[in-house]
């Protein structure tokens, strides 16, 4: 059983908990970015569209998320822990299926089923991103593409949704105090993006009880 705040939630229990605190994949939800007020002054009024993968993988009485690290020559950035993910492109039906796709070509993901979506979320590279979760199956193993992956690895869902492991660092930057959010796994740094999607979830999950 996973330890989650001093109590014992199933893989299976968790997955339960997690259904009522997502939208669903159809039609998307006409919200707004979810972090938008935080960096709306360095970003422009036109975004490209994006999508990552959650991918969640029950590993006996666990469920783990996968993340990777990014290859440090990428565009985008480089080199930082993230989900499977990109650019929505012209041929995807949307960002879920783009984050199917993504997912399938950086670590060789297939059968996961998506299960619904966290809040949208702006990036200081300009992209206009949807967190889709979607369950993976238990026998997966990574395969990831080098060009744009350095590693996959796997995190317990229960050990990011404790705010206890989870650090809020304040900055000066380009004239105003901003925020982020960081975690610590195993010599690993997950902040940015990924960190505010992580606190995104848990924050939903904490609402819906």
């Amino acid at each position: 059983m996973t330890s989650l705040r001093g109590r014992d939630v199933s893989a299976e229990r968790l997955l339960e908990r997690l259904q009522p605190a997502l939208h669903p994949v159809s039609p998307l939800p006409g919200i707004q970015p979810w972090n938008r007020h935080e960096i709306d002054d360095l970003v422009p009024a036109r975004l490209r569209e994006a999508a990552v993968l959650l991918p969640l993988i029950p590993r006996g009485d666990t469920l783990n998320i996968l993340l990777t690290h990014r290859h440090e020559d990428l565009r985008h950035h480089a080199g930082q822990v993230s989900f499977p993910g990109g650019r929505v492109e012209p041929d995807d039906a949307g960002p879920v299926a783009a984050a199917l796709r993504e997912a399938q070509e950086e670590v060789g993901l297939s059968g996961a089923v998506p299960l619904g979506l966290l809040d949208p979320l702006v990036t200081i590279s300009a992209f206009h991103v949807w967190p889709v979760v979607a369950r993976v199956p238990i026998d997966f193993s990574a395969v990831i593409d080098p060009s744009e992956v350095q590693a996959a690895f796997e995190v317990p869902l229960a050990f990011l949704l404790d705010p206890g492991n989870c650090r809020r660092v304040e900055a000066d930057y380009q004239g105003r105090r901003r925020h982020w959010f960081e975690f610590a796994w195993e010599g690993h740094r997950i902040w940015g993006v990924t960190a505010a999607v992580l606190v995104n979830l848990r924050e939903r999950m904490h609402a819906v009880g």
